[in-house]
């Protein structure tokens, strides 16, 4: 349980938070004081972190969550200011219909969709999905994919004739308002994962790994996106448990995990070895090998989440100060936003806002004219059809 006394940086955090579409709840691993993904509940958390200053949210994907366009459409009519990290599953959909759905909800949200590009997961759930390629051969079909989706989105039009995917004059009826498209975010570690995102995606995810593998991760995309004469930005996935106190926090992580028994651990790990082939998985589960002893896998990075939990299985956990120091290093290597959550997600959505906020030197204002700007590309539709007025109002 080590704390830490440094500061680093001060530039403000990117800060999103999570909605928890496949239920929340108070316990990992554990029915007690769960609660289901109801609607009324999740514009519950998306209204409180807008209010709070959260610059937007990430909506997961996979058979246990409910789906994320939909979703993102429903609380962007009851939020003003957020921004949606939606999910897009090649191989799912054709391009043209992914391109429908992305330009229809940027456009009813008024230019607040963030496009989360997601090619890998457990195969069997691919191929429940229509989805039957090996790893690596899912990414030669996303830059197909993507290849036919971003044209459309930028031209309104498209051809192509490749392995994947036939597209024969494919038309897109009306523009996104952000222009040329909304960003497009992508995590994943693998070889084949990393050559295709640093091709056309805007920022590279990693999960919240120590901070020397962080760095090392952002090395190789870096180098890799240079030589295509590209740069990417990076964000950072995590879990949050912050309190008053050091001791405090730590006590919420033990509760956090109380129910969960040896055998729920083994059963769940055994899980992840044999649905997910994701090289990000691997990494997450290789922490702490399922050991409840080995938790503290850098200071202040705690895997307990990952004992029961597939994907994101880290928390910083501590002081505001403590998290905040810890977060500033991972600043310095080239994090510059975070996706957060914490469990139950309202309330830790509000203990992360009133007490890490400060200490990271983030306003509601910086978070919402800031870094919805992000990427320099907010614009306002006009009307009429595709090529039509697009009215710059904001970028740089």
């Amino acid at each position: 349980m080590t704390t830490t006394s440094h500061t680093g940086t001060s530039e403000p955090i990117n800060f999103l938070w999570f909605i928890p579409t496949s239920g929340d709840g108070t316990y990992l691993g554990s029915s007690e004081l769960n609660r289901a993904p109801e609607i009324g509940y999740l514009t519950q958390i998306a209204q409180a972190v807008d209010r709070l200053g959260y610059s937007g949210v990430l909506l997961p994907t996979g058979v246990a969550c409910e789906e994320s366009f939909v979703t993102a459409a429903a609380l962007a009519a009851k939020t003003e200011k957020l921004q949606f990290l939606v999910a897009i599953r090649p191989g799912t959909a054709s391009p043209a219909y992914y391109a429908r759905l992305a330009t229809t909800l940027d456009r009813i949200s008024n230019g607040r969709l963030l496009l989360n590009i997601v090619v890998g997961g457990s195969p069997a759930e691919l191929a429940g999905d229509g989805i039957h390629l090996e790893h690596d051969e899912r990414y030669a079909h996303a830059e197909e994919f993507f290849t036919v989706f971003e044209e459309l989105l930028e031209k309104g039009t498209a051809s192509f004739d490749g392995k994947y995917i036939k597209a024969t004059n494919a038309r897109l009826g009306f523009p996104s308002v952000q222009n040329p498209r909304p960003p497009l975010y992508f995590g994943g570690s693998s070889d084949a994962g990393i050559d295709f995102s640093v091709g056309r995606v805007d920022k590279y995810l990693t999960w919240g790994e120590p901070p020397a593998q962080v760095a090392e991760k952002i090395t190789k995309v870096r180098k890799a996106a240079g030589e295509r004469g590209r740069e990417v930005s990076f964000g950072i996935r995590l879990h949050f448990i912050v309190r008053e106190t050091d001791d405090e926090a730590w006590e919420a992580a033990e509760r956090l995990i109380r129910h969960l028994d040896d055998d729920t651990i083994r059963e769940a790990q055994e899980r992840f070895v044999q649905e997910s082939d994701s090289v990000g998985q691997k990494r997450m589960a290789a922490l702490h090998g399922g050991r409840r002893d080995k938790l503290e896998v850098s200071p202040n990075l705690w895997a307990g989440v990952g004992l029961v939990r597939a994907g994101a299985g880290t928390a910083l956990v501590g002081s505001p100060k403590t998290v905040a120091a810890r977060l500033r290093e991972y600043q310095e290597i080239g994090i510059d936003t975070v996706i957060g959550s914490g469990y139950p997600h309202l309330e830790e959505a509000y203990r992360v806002a009133e007490l890490l906020f400060p200490e990271l030197g983030i306003t509601r204002e910086q978070q919402r004219l800031g870094f919805n700007n992000e990427f320099g590309r907010k614009q306002v539709f006009a009307g009429g059809s595709h090529g039509g007025n697009l009215k710059v109002v904001s970028g740089s």
